[in-house]
Order: structure tokens, then C-alpha cells, then sequence
């Protein structure tokens, strides 16, 4: 068996209501798209669901007392802004603790079935809920999966372990949880918080007293697009983990970078996020013999680059690439129709932009390019606790 796939209905029971940007018809999109592709059905794939994580599991990643909150908040509708919860961001709504903790189980079980060897890979779309905290929500999520199926694999034996987070905002519940943990290295390659949520994420934040660079951030400008983002990630995401050596890797893939994304301000393709994507998993398959957890997270531009971008990730995790020309089967396109009062579905799985590769940091950077300044803040930072040079490969 080769890849373990998240994925019920009942994850779309994660719904914070009527005009909320993240809307669970995204996850059934991208799905439809999936199984229309026929990636659901490549050898060695296999499709597993839920059930919510007990209470024991939630408290690898937060307080208990916390967790009571999610449940009466979702037992009883009522507000708790000490926990971030009934807030514009994160609503409370029926069946809360059920949905959120379902999340959880998926990337916890999926970790387990990577680091035991049941699967090389395992992808959970509905997870990367990346920023909540131990006691609160935020950002849309309420329980943090990375956090707790890291601390999993790390109850199981694992001594390294690489997080990196691609989504367009900063990854800070999951640095939070390890700041001062040397076993994990967190990296995210994400758009500065002088323009977007949450305002964290700076090149001088490398980790507490006795993790020092084990903290990565490379904060990218607005209007970032596909040849600098990939440049960012070659030069400092792929560089730092080859370095870490980790016994797996833990990825989130948020697809709001793009540049129909409503909420950010980067410009990245789904051409670019796939290349970014293929990176990864030859990483994983380069420093840690394959074992790689591909979790979601954001993505807001629902009908056209959510299911798209996740559906490249599904199939690279399977080994079953999906070609960026391959037409966006006739189903899924009429179904879009349906669902949107005629709106159009994009034609082609790619956009057209073709992915340049990035010139290598080798070359040398450009003093007067903004994204290549964020590069070498990311690389000064950290990179001598890895024994890399910061201005040479």
C-alpha cells in the first residue's frame, strides 16, 4: 500500500455557516475532481475516514480545559471569546467538537500509518488547521491537527521532525507548539505579516533557548509570484530541511498563495504550487525514505484553484501526477455549472503560467530584489545552526 487518503462526508461537517470563506464545499470539489481523475482508484491508494479523536489525543495539542470549551461552545451555541470561539473568524456551530476533533483523528491515524510503514504517504486534505493555539482558537481553526499527529509521530519514535507549511499565511500555532523543541523543525514560506493575518511569522524569530534555528520564516511581500516563491522555497525550505535530516516530513499545503485567492495578496499559480509540491515529496523520498504526511489548510477561491491545487497534491502523493494540461473532466465542470447558477470551471488543470525554475542561490542574490532580501533575512537567520553558509550552497 502507498498512500493513505483522508476522506468521508462526514468531513464536511466542518462548517462555520452561510458566507464563511472556508466553505466545506471546497473539500466535496475537490474530491469529485479527484475521483473524476480517477486518482481515488490509482494503485495502491487507499480511502479511509474518521471518527473524532478522543480527548486524550486532543490534549497532545491543547489544554484540556480548553477542549470543554469547544464542547459547550458547540453543545450550547453560546460565545466564549476567552477561547476565541463565536468570534467572526470562528463561529460557534452545532456539532463543533465532533467535526474539528474528526480532523484531528484523520492527520493523528494518517501519521501513525506512515511512521508504522502501512503506507509510504498519507494525505488529509481537511487537516492543516495550523492556527490554533493550545488554549484558543483562531483563524478558523479549532483544533490543530499538525500539532498533534507531529507530537504522535513523535511519541512513536520519531527524533526529527520537518514541518513546512506553504500556505499564504503564517503557519503559528504549529511554531508555537515546538519553539523550544530541538526534535522539530518548523518552516514557513508564507506572505509577510505586515499585510495579512496573523502579523507573526519575521526571519528573526528562530526558536526558544534550547531549539535555537529550529524556527524558519521567510516572510515573502505581496504581489510574490511563481518563479521568486519557488526560488524562496528552493533556497530556504528544501536547503534547511536537507540539512535537518528528519525522520519524516510534515507538509501543509494551504492554496490561498494564489492569485485569485480573496483573502491574500501573493500571486502564485497552481503551476507554481504543484512544482512546490513535487519538491516536497522528492524531498521526503531523499532524507526520510518516503515517509511524508501531506496535510491541506487554506484556500479560498473555491470552484477554481481549491480542487485543482489539491487534486495535483492527491495525485503526486500517489504517484500518479497530474499533467498541468490535462483538461478539467466535463463532470466536474457541469457540476460547477450546477452549483454556481453557471459559473465556469477552469478548462485545464494548470493555469498556463508555465513554472520557471528559479536560478539557483549559487548564482548569487540581487541586493535590489525585495524577495531575494527576505531570502538572505531567512538564511542569516538559521542557517549557520545547520552548518550551511547563508550567502553560498
Amino acid at each position: 500500500m502507498l498512500t493513505r487518503v483522508v476522506w468521508s462526508p462526514a468531513l464536511l461537517g466542518y462548517d462555520f455557516g452561510p458566507g464563511h470563506p472556508m466553505a466545506p464545499v471546497r473539500l466535496d470539489l475537490t474530491f469529485r475532481l479527484a475521483r473524476e481523475l480517477g486518482l481515488l482508484d490509482a494503485d495502491g491508494v487507499v480511502v479511509v475516514g474518521a471518527e473524532p479523536a478522543t480527548e486524550e489525543v486532543l490534549a497532545t495539542a491543547h489544554d484540556p480545559a480548553y477542549v470543554a470549551a469547544v464542547q459547550q461552545a458547540s453543545a450550547t451555541g453560546r460565545p466564549d471569546p476567552a477561547h476565541g470561539l463565536g468570534t467572526a473568524d470562528d463561529p460557534c456551530f452545532p456539532g463543533m467538537h465532533e467535526a474539528a476533533a474528526r480532523i484531528v483523528a484523520g492527520s493523528v491515524e494518517a501519521a501513525d500509518a506512515v511512521w508504522s510503514g502501512e503506507v509510504l504517504h498519507a494525505v488529509n486534505i481537511a487537516g492543516g488547521m495550523h492556527h490554533a493555539r493550545r488554549s484558543t482558537a483562531a483563524g478558523f481553526c479549532i483544533y490543530n491537527d499538525a500539532v498533534a499527529a507531529i507530537r504522535r509521530l513523535l511519541e512513536a519514535g520519531a527524533e526529527r521532525v520537518a514541518y513546512v507549511d506553504l500556505d499564504a499565511h503564517h503557519g503559528d500555532g504549529v511554531e508555537a507548539a515546538f519553539w523550544d523543541d530541538p526534535r522539530v523543525l518548523t518552516v514557513s514560506v508564507h506572505e509577510t505579516g505586515l499585510t495579512l493575518f496573523p502579523g507573526t511569522g519575521h526571519a528573526t524569530d528562530v526558536g526558544g533557548p534550547h531549539a535555537r534555528g529550529t524556527v524558519v520564516n521567510v516572510a515573502l511581500p505581496a504581489g510574490t509570484s511563481d518563479t521568486r516563491w519557488l526560488r524562496a522555497v528552493d533556497a530556504v525550505a528544501v536547503a534547511v530541511v536537507r540539512a535537518f535530516a528528519p525522520d519524516v516530513l510534515v507538509t501543509q499545503h494551504g492554496c490561498d498563495a494564489h492569485g485569485m485567492d480573496p483573502l491574500t495578496h501573493l500571486d502564485v499559480s497552481v503551476d507554481a504550487q504543484r512544482a512546490a509540491m513535487e519538491r516536497v515529496h522528492e524531498l521526503a523520498h531523499d532524507v526520510c525514505g518516503g515517509r511524508w504526511l501531506a496535510l491541506g489548510g487554506g484556500g479560498y477561491a473555491i470552484t477554481q484553484v481549491v480542487p485543482r491545487m489539491w487534486s495535483h497534491l492527491l495525485g503526486i502523493a500517489a504517484h500518479a501526477p497530474v499533467a498541468v494540461d490535462t483538461a478539467v473532466p466535463d463532470g466536474f465542470a457541469e457540476h460547477v455549472r450546477e452549483i454556481t447558477s453557471g459559473g465556469e470551471a477552469p478548462s485545464t488543470m494548470g493555469d498556463g503560467r508555465e513554472a520557471r525554475e528559479p536560478r539557483p542561490w549559487s548564482e548569487g542574490y540581487d541586493p535590489s530584489d525585495d524577495v531575494d532580501r527576505v531570502i538572505l533575512a531567512a538564511r542569516r537567520a538559521v542557517f549557520e545552526w545547520h552548518d550551511l553558509d547563508p550567502l553560498y550552497d
